[in-house]
């Protein structure tokens, strides 16, 4: 009886090993390596109101972390985002694009609303506190840091400077890198509205 007991035990032991290498291996990872997507809760520059990763589903997404104090990865970025975009005519119900401030100390609702206004109308900031911010970084694997800028009284950010795309069911679908050919970011755009 008592290895009978015993069998039934490792049975249930190796099947739980076997769920959670299946969990393991199936949930996407961002580029840094760490697991993909999670919750977070910030607010949107479009609306003014709370913005989730349940907001994320229904329309396939570009995502980029930056600061609007950034002298020149976030602008440059942002405009070929907007460029791709409108080069492929698609409109907000095709695709979003999503601007997450790394910076929570300086870019505040008002100032990063402004700042997106100079990429036309359809850009969503996003938009929280220290702890908010740090838990979307967290959660889509994000690094970032503040460093003294030589000659000046204002710090810069160092950033991750990838574009993610996240496809219309909330879940990682792959990146474009800073510097990337405009011809095979435009593919890997075509790919996510079609997936």
């Amino acid at each position: 009886m008592l290895g009978k007991v015993r069998i039934v035990l490792w049975g249930l032991v190796i099947l739980a090993a076997i769920g959670a290498t299946v969990i393991y291996f199936t949930r996407p990872f961002s580029p840094s390596g760490t697991m993909f997507g999670g919750p977070f809760e910030m607010v949107a520059t479009t609306t003014g109101e709370t913005f989730t990763e349940e907001d994320l589903k229904g329309t396939p997404t570009m995502m980029f972390f930056g600061y609007t104090f950034c002298p020149d990865v976030c602008p440059m970025t942002l405009a070929e985002a907007t460029a791709w975009k409108a080069q492929l005519g698609l409109g907000p119900d095709d695709l979003n694009i999503i601007f997450v401030t790394v910076d929570p100390e300086r870019d505040d609702l008002e100032h990063v609303a402004t700042y997106l206004s100079n990429f036309g109308p359809d850009v969503i900031g996003l938009v929280g506190d220290q702890a908010q911010t740090d838990q979307i970084k967290r959660s889509y694997g994000v690094f970032s840091e503040k460093v003294e800028a030589e000659g000046s009284s204002e710090y810069l950010v160092n950033h991750t400077a990838s574009i993610f795309l996240i496809d219309d069911e909330g879940t990682f679908f792959g990146t474009i890198a800073w510097g990337e050919d405009s011809e095979t970011a435009i593919a890997k755009i075509r790919r996510l509205i079609a997936a």
